[in-house]
């Protein structure tokens, strides 16, 4: 009897496509990050709010994972920028090839960057490369600082880290200790970038445009 390793398999096909990102993305000199957070964190608002304050600076353009519905992809295409909607059905990540699809159907010649906005969810979309150039992993306060220490692989992986909705800590809203979150998210990745941000009332959100017009430059 012949064993096969699905999960090698599915993980190997996934791959070979990532690598046709990769080097699409390469070609058209296009930076890509793939946003990963639990559902309600406020990946789309950050994204709609960046969007629409780097209008006129920063060309984004937005491949949204969902398992039901195109309302994110809506929202994105309301603040003028394109938007491809997947829809997983029921998968709680996306795959490389639904990427791919994604990438051929925006007008990449006319962006500067591509975002990837991940089905909600803090563990399996950290375990699919989708040929990005690196993962940003959000973070709210309302989730607890619990985050790095019981989900560690998606801190370890990414490149920054957003902690949104900062604007419950005052007054105390929420009880959310930001430099432990801090601590620990460096004890797992020395190199990543924090942003406090609050996409609501606008609190931090230039430090992450201002990073994120730098990777622009850096592949401009």
């Amino acid at each position: 009897m012949t064993k096969v390793d699905v999960g090698k398999k599915v993980l190997s096909a996934n791959e070979a496509y990532a690598q046709k990102n990769s080097q699409l993305l390469a070609q058209q000199g296009k930076p890509c990050f793939n946003l990963i957070s639990s559902p309600g964190s406020g990946k789309t608002t950050i994204l709609v709010r960046t969007i629409t304050d780097l209008a006129g600076a920063l060309r984004l353009g937005v491949i949204e994972g969902d398992i039901q519905t195109d309302i994110d992809a809506q929202r994105i295409r309301a603040a003028h920028a394109p938007a491809v909607q997947i829809n997983t059905e029921g998968a709680c990540h996306l795959s490389a090839t639904q990427v791919h699809r994604g990438l051929t159907e925006l007008p990449l010649d006319q962006l500067d960057i591509v975002l990837i906005e991940n089905v909600g969810n803090l563990v399996c979309p950290s375990a699919f490369e989708l040929g990005e150039d690196g993962k940003i992993v959000v973070l709210s306060v309302a989730e607890g600082d619990d985050k790095p220490a019981k989900y560690p692989a998606i801190f370890a992986k990414s490149k920054v880290l957003l902690v949104n909705k900062i604007d419950l800590l005052q007054g105390g809203l929420v009880d959310f200790d930001l430099e432990h979150v801090r601590s620990e998210a460096r004890r797992l990745n020395p190199g990543i970038e924090i942003f406090p941000v609050s996409a609501r009332t606008g609190a931090g959100m230039q430090n992450w445009y201002d990073w994120l017009v730098a990777q622009a430059r850096r592949s401009g």
